[in-house]
């Protein structure tokens, strides 16, 4: 997927290896009709549970099958939050170095609520359900795991 903006939708969904367009993805999801706004980036960070000294992040993605369950989340939020303006979900592929954007998550809504209630959903589904696996490289060593949560059921708000 590129990483321009879609023309005539109001979904931005993809996984990418280049860096990740933040300022655009806010820029995208404000409307006329919006008062709201909501942008969530997850970063890489310099440590995770019982791992210290991180130095870099490896992500790998089912690349067909993340799209698709991209495209079915922000739906997913759409019927549950029928307001909705428009949506982000992107996902970075590829070696990432701390501070780097590793995810973007944007919603708008004519209301805060409703906008920060599907950001959360988007993220949270995201991280639970879509085939994205990361390979941690720390002070003791390496390993591979799925993103940050174990891929399974759909988390309900």
């Amino acid at each position: 997927m590129g990483l321009d903006p879609p023309y005539g939708r109001d979904d931005w969904v993809g996984v990418t290896a280049d860096t990740l367009p933040a300022v655009a993805a806010l820029a995208f999801v404000e409307r006329p009709g919006c008062g709201a706004s909501v942008m969530f980036t997850g970063m890489v960070r310099d440590h995770s549970e019982g791992r210290p000294g991180v130095s870099s992040l490896e992500y790998e993605a089912f690349d067909e099958e993340v799209t698709p369950r991209l495209a079915a989340i922000a739906a997913e939020a759409r019927s549950r939050w029928p307001v909705l303006g428009r949506l982000v979900l992107l996902h970075r592929t590829g070696a990432l170095a701390v501070g780097d954007a590793s995810v973007v998550v944007a919603a708008s809504a004519p209301h805060r609520a409703e906008a920060f209630d599907a950001a959360r959903f988007c993220i949270d589904t995201l991280k639970a359900t879509v085939p994205i696996w990361k390979r941690e490289s720390w002070e003791g060593g390496e390993d591979w795991s799925a993103c940050a949560h174990p891929v399974g059921e759909v988390p309900r708000s």
